[in-house]
């Protein structure tokens, strides 16, 4: 009698399951099942779905994208409106002073130039020099569509840098500046500029050199060792960032150079342009410590390189110390030198009107000068 209803008991609850697996089956097949497992999905693990589904560059431009501006810039330039031959009329001196101040003798038409830049500090922006240098007229444009003025407040022609200060309240977005000399040769490199007006276009590239002298590339006048990619700088680029594969800032696009085959774009170091532009903002101006000498790098496959006097500046530092042209550099204070590179690194380190020792081999003898740097501007009145 016990047994009978201890099977009957075990068949009820074998009924029972049969009929709660029937109903999950039932309202699987009812509801979608999207909306039965909806409540047990964890929200943060969609969004990190979705934004591991974007690209690093997307993500980088996402970060970096809205601290980019237009620069767009005007400069009133008076011109003749038609040549005279008469010798007397060459010399404004004559003109002036027998009243031949013709009307319409001039006529003034708009230069107008754009580039781009990015803002770097609260209502601060940062662009090369030639995008902004003998302006009148500053218009920033940001990624929003807002258009407005700024000023000019410093500029530094020899590393080819300008801050800008935009007339109006923030809050701005600014864009995370990173280490230039973390960065390694074959990292990614990502150009955004605004070209033509063009907001954010962004190409792709990779580093190609670190410490890429400007003197290698013909430009004597600037004193620049700047980043080279293969990421295209376009035409209006000019002061816009180059970006590491985070989003950061490493470098300020500045320079195109066509080759055969293949364009050559370079970049100033995000750690010189920011010691330039600090020092723009508290000065208005930059201190270059300069000797008054060239330097040749001159490459040997059977001895070391070895970093030559090309040309010493007559009334220079230098020049007063006693260098000489064909002189090997081969201390500056303690440091050994390499590459003109460390020459010019270890004077710019040491500052002006303080004494610094060289030691040079001339011919077979090895000698040290004692030399005090001065700055740039001062031997550009010799």
């Amino acid at each position: 009698m016990y047994s009978k209803k201890k099977r009957k008991l075990k068949l009820k609850i074998y009924s029972y399951k049969q009929l709660l697996l029937f109903s999950v089956i039932s309202m699987g097949l009812i509801f979608p099942s999207n909306l039965i497992s909806q409540p047990l999905a964890n929200p943060k693990f969609n969004k990190f779905s979705l934004y591991s589904s974007k690209s690093f560059i997307t993500r980088a431009v996402e970060r970096t994208g809205p601290s980019v501006v237009t620069i767009d810039t005007q400069r009133y330039v008076k011109t003749k409106k038609f040549s005279r031959n008469s010798q007397l009329f060459l010399d404004p001196y004559f003109e002036r002073f027998f009243g031949l101040d013709l009307p319409n003798e001039t006529r003034g038409r708009i230069e107008q130039n754009q580039g781009s830049g990015f803002i770097f500090a609260e209502g601060l922006v940062i662009t090369n020099a030639h995008v902004v240098n003998r302006s009148d007229k500053v218009i920033v444009g940001l990624m929003n569509g807002k258009k407005l003025k700024a000023k000019v407040i410093g500029q530094d022609l020899f590393t080819d840098l300008a801050v800008l200060k935009i007339e109006g309240k923030g809050p701005w977005p600014v864009a995370k500046l990173g280490d230039s000399t973390k960065i390694k040769v074959g990292d990614w490199a990502i150009a955004v500029g605004n070209p033509f007006g063009l907001e954010n276009t962004v190409t792709l590239g990779i580093i190609s050199n670190l410490k890429r002298n400007v003197a290698q590339l013909g430009i004597y006048d600037k004193k620049l060792e700047l980043i080279q990619t293969d990421a295209a700088i376009n035409p209006g680029n000019s002061g816009g960032p180059l970006l590491n594969s985070e989003g950061e800032v490493i470098g300020i696009n500045t320079l195109i150079r066509s080759g055969p085959g293949a364009g050559l774009s370079f970049a100033i170091p995000i750690n010189k342009a920011k010691d330039i532009a600090y020092q723009l903002v508290k000065n208005r101006k930059v201190i270059h410590p300069m000797i008054g000498i060239s330097l040749i790098d001159e490459i040997n496959f059977e001895t070391s390189n070895t970093v030559k006097v090309g040309y010493v500046v007559p009334n220079s530092p230098a020049a007063k110390s006693g260098f000489k042209v064909n002189d090997i550099i081969i201390k500056v204070d303690n440091q050994d030198i390499k590459t003109a590179s460390d020459v010019i690194n270890q004077i710019s380190k040491n500052g002006i009107n303080k004494q610094i020792n060289i030691q040079l081999k001339r011919k077979n003898k090895f000698i040290w000068l004692k030399v005090t740097p001065t700055d740039i501007s001062n031997l550009q009145k010799n």
